[in-house]
């Protein structure tokens, strides 16, 4: 122990005594081979002689030295570093980016500066660099959700998360319903509405990208914001539960007041202009028709209608199909489908549901 410290001064007096550089590093050289003699599986005294190998010049024996210093310990931080920036000199992404990901799994205050590498790595060479990054996150790894967040700060980091997403996608741990979530969300709030439309068309398809998602209510995989978004609070409850009338099939069911007003339900489409024809099956099961309950349709950005119409039935406690129409114009990259109760002006609790919610479209815009 008492060699292997001197070792390690005499490597540190090297990197600050510029007058007798080369006296230090053989120093630290001899003092470390005697360290290891007495102790042979003493990673710093192995790694102290790398470091001296590669002060001198001699790279490729330091590579051997501390190769083997780096898979004796995950713990030794100053190997993983080495090897690290070594490796990227030579342009293997694979295993320099691996020993990154070593150092930060234990060192949480390296992430910021080992996630730019990454960032980096995948931008400015991304054919052999991204694969790389997407096989690290894939392997969930503890510093994966922290990683993604640091890409939404930028629009540059917002595309390389995209393009991750994509990569991902085809491999074996895809994101989850959650980051996926987390991930169009990120990008409306950066009013990057045409961003969440190409990574949903990427990740789902054009035809699932511009329709109605789960409108049989069968469908809980889909994440939000194309999955439908319930509300939950005094006066309203939104469900999706088998319906009464038909035991084998999923519903909406809805217990409103009649008085509050609330977004009882709401999802994003990206719709391409033209005029549709919303249709969707419904039905009383007790108390009378709301007055203000409305399916309305709002474009984005700007959140301007192009539907507003009433969504109750008649007194009909039987399924029957209603069917509304709208045009979507141009400048209307995505729309917000809402089922809003507009609260009246005194409780009338009752009791309907909803099914079978279609868009589709009848005339295009360039018809």
């Amino acid at each position: 122990m008492v060699l292997r410290r001197a070792a390690e001064s005499e490597l540190l007096a090297a990197e600050t005594d510029n007058s007798a550089v080369v006296r230090h590093v053989e120093n630290a050289a001899e003092l470390g081979r005697q360290a290891l003699a007495r102790a042979p599986f003493d990673v710093r005294a192995l790694r102290v002689i790398g470091l001296s190998e590669a002060r001198s010049g001699r790279e490729q024996a330091a590579d051997d030295l501390l190769t083997l210093a780096g898979n004796w310990s995950l713990r030794d931080d100053p190997t993983h570093a080495w090897l690290v920036d070594h490796r990227l000199r030579r342009g293997d992404y694979a295993s320099a980016l691996a020993h990154a990901d070593t150092l930060i799994r234990r060192r949480d205050n390296l992430r910021p500066q080992v996630f730019q590498l990454f960032s980096t790595a995948a931008m400015q060479d991304p054919q052999r660099a991204m694969p790389v990054v997407a096989r690290l996150i894939a392997a969930r790894p503890p510093w994966r959700q922290a990683y993604l967040d640091s890409l939404y700060r930028t629009n540059e980091g917002m595309q390389l998360a995209i393009n991750l997403a994509v990569v991902l996608k085809h491999g074996e741990v895809p994101l989850s319903p959650a980051e996926q979530s987390q991930m169009y969300y990120q990008l409306l709030d950066k009013g990057l509405v045409q961003g969440a439309d190409a990574l949903r068309t990427a990740l789902d398809g054009a035809d699932v990208a511009a329709s109605v998602t789960n409108g049989d209510f069968d469908d809980a995989e889909t994440p939000e914001p194309f999955q439908w978004k319930l509300a939950q609070q005094a006066g309203v409850s939104a469900e999706i539960t088998p319906d009464d009338a038909r035991p084998q099939d999923l519903a909406l069911r809805l217990e409103y007041d009649g008085y509050t007003s609330s977004r009882i339900a709401q999802q994003l489409m990206f719709l391409k202009p033209g005029h549709y024809r919303l249709t969707y099956q419904t039905r009383m099961e007790s108390g009378a028709p709301p007055e203000r309950l409305n399916w309305t349709l709002l474009c984005i950005p700007g959140e301007f209608p192009v539907l507003s119409a009433p969504a109750a039935p008649r007194q009909n406690r039987a399924w029957t199909t209603a069917e509304l129409e709208f045009t979507v114009p141009e400048r209307c990259a995505g729309q917000w489908l809402n089922l809003d109760g507009g609260g009246g002006e005194r409780r009338t609790p009752s009791v309907l549901w909803f099914d079978k919610i279609t868009a589709k479209l009848i005339v295009s815009r360039n018809n």
